[in-house]
């Protein structure tokens, strides 16, 4: 399995993060990817890219932690992005849902910048998108050559049906076990495996039944287990197809 999106620079892991990481492929997570929010911890996801041969970094601006950022932030992300085992810049996009977010016109500015950026280097982009679908597509069709993952993707199917005609590919993440999850189901619905990545968000939204837990990656078995029954596959088969996915996008050979 591919974990395709897991934050094990959080200090949630602080206790035990080189055990765990240590221990996941004896769990059948053979690759994980660790996506910065700002330029401390896009750094921190590239350290731990060069300790654990399984592990590769995502670098950029989160639209929570983007607020006073400028020039000399977004050149240390190219400047990280130049690492090998950097293989995309994330997570970047749009938060509309806090009040305390920085405001929306300059967190799109800071998206377009990462796009723009993401092309230059040729690399996938991870694209968080909380309460912004609109805004967050309307940006996307701007670059028509940006290409990647929209993470613990929470839009409409006729929304993702346009991502998926575009080449996009679409995370899952624990939500998808809750009860309330019929939206994606129908996502699910219109999304061929090809496009599909399996996702944890470590540390956070774990799925059932270890829901309110810390969550890692070995928790993606149950994600594959439920997005498997929607789709009438066997769990490792949408697992194996859900990795191979992964490595295409983020040019991961191993």
């Amino acid at each position: 399995m591919f974990d395709t999106h897991a934050h094990y620079d959080d200090a949630a892991f602080d206790p035990d993060r080189d055990a765990l990481l240590s221990a996941l492929p004896e769990f059948g997570v053979n690759l994980v990817v660790d996506p910065g929010c700002d330029v401390e911890s896009s750094r921190a996801a590239v350290a731990l890219a060069e300790r654990f041969d399984h592990v590769y970094a995502a670098v950029g601006l989160h639209p929570e932690n983007c607020g006073g950022c400028g020039d000399a932030e977004v050149e240390m992300i190219r400047r990280l992005a130049a690492h090998p085992k950097a293989v995309a810049i994330g997570e970047i996009g749009l938060d509309y849902h806090w009040d305390t977010n920085p405001p929306r016109e300059f967190q799109q500015d800071i998206f377009r910048r990462q796009l723009a950026l993401a092309v230059e280097l040729d690399l996938p982009v991870i694209v968080h998108d909380r309460d912004a679908h609109g805004d967050s597509l309307a940006i996307i069709e701007e670059f028509p050559k940006a290409r990647g993952v929209f993470h613990c993707y929470s839009g409409s199917a006729e929304m993702a049906e346009v991502l998926l005609k575009r080449g996009w590919y679409l995370g899952f993440d624990g939500p998808i076990t809750y009860k309330n999850a019929r939206k994606a189901q129908e996502v699910a619905a219109v999304t061929p495996p090809e496009r599909i990545l399996l996702e944890t968000d470590s540390p956070y939204l774990s799925p059932v039944p270890n829901r309110g837990k810390r969550n890692d990656s070995r928790n993606l078995l149950y994600i594959a287990q439920t997005l498997a029954l929607w789709k009438n596959i066997a769990p490792e088969k949408l697992a194996q197809i859900a990795a191979q996915n992964g490595k295409q996008l983020f040019g991961i050979e191993v």
